[in-house]
């Protein structure tokens, strides 16, 4: 399936309160589709929205953080797993989505792309689940069951290249995207409501 579209699926299962730490083309995809104030975008070295993300569920136990990783990105820090799984943050959902490339990187071949397996991974260091879609349809139709679960959950999104977003580093390394945040994080208001759309 392609990654913008689905990124489209889960942009209507995002709530207002959800944070959303999203790295390389998944983030420059997801802000395609409209930045919204709780998008944590300040992250800049591969690896880091994993851990990032379990800063953020540990703090904010009330909001659903869910994370977009890429597949080179986890790589950088696998040990991250079995942090995640150590504090079992039950508002931690983390997409990994896996197209066997550093994409953003110059779309060099992650090691191993034919052998890796987040999901097993995962479940080896103690998620409470994990999920795997390669096809939209059937990415629509398990959603649901996957953020009913309680976490951490991991899921792993096969997924190819859509249309290229542009990738404006300006704004996800400014100090607007970081006030932006820190403003809707600290204004206290947590609600059930869908994003808009």
């Amino acid at each position: 399936m392609r990654r913008d579209e689905a990124l489209a699926v889960l942009r209507r299962s995002i709530r207002r309160a959800d944070i959303v730490v999203a790295v390389y083309q998944a983030l420059f995809d997801w802000l395609a589709l409209g930045p919204r104030d709780l998008d944590y975008v300040s992250t800049g070295a591969m690896g880091q929205a994993s851990t990032h993300g379990l800063g953020l569920a540990l703090a904010c136990p009330e909001r659903r953080v869910i994370v977009f990783d890429g597949d080179g990105s986890l790589l950088m820090n696998l040990g991250s797993l079995a942090t995640v799984a150590d504090a079992r943050p039950a508002n931690f959902w983390h997409f990994v989505f896996f197209n066997g490339t550093y994409e953003v990187n110059g779309a060099h071949p992650i090691p191993a792309a034919r052998h890796v397996d987040f999901p097993a991974m995962a479940l080896a260091c103690g998620y409470r689940g994990a999920f795997q879609f390669d096809d939209v349809d059937r990415l629509e139709a398990g959603l649901p069951a996957a953020l009913a679960a309680s976490g951490p959950l991991l899921i792993e999104l096969r997924v190819e290249p859509g249309k290229v977003s542009p990738r404006d580093y300006e704004y996800i390394h400014s100090a607007e995207a970081r006030s932006r945040f820190r403003k809707a994080l600290n204004s206290g208001v947590v609600t059930d409501r869908p994003s808009p759309r």
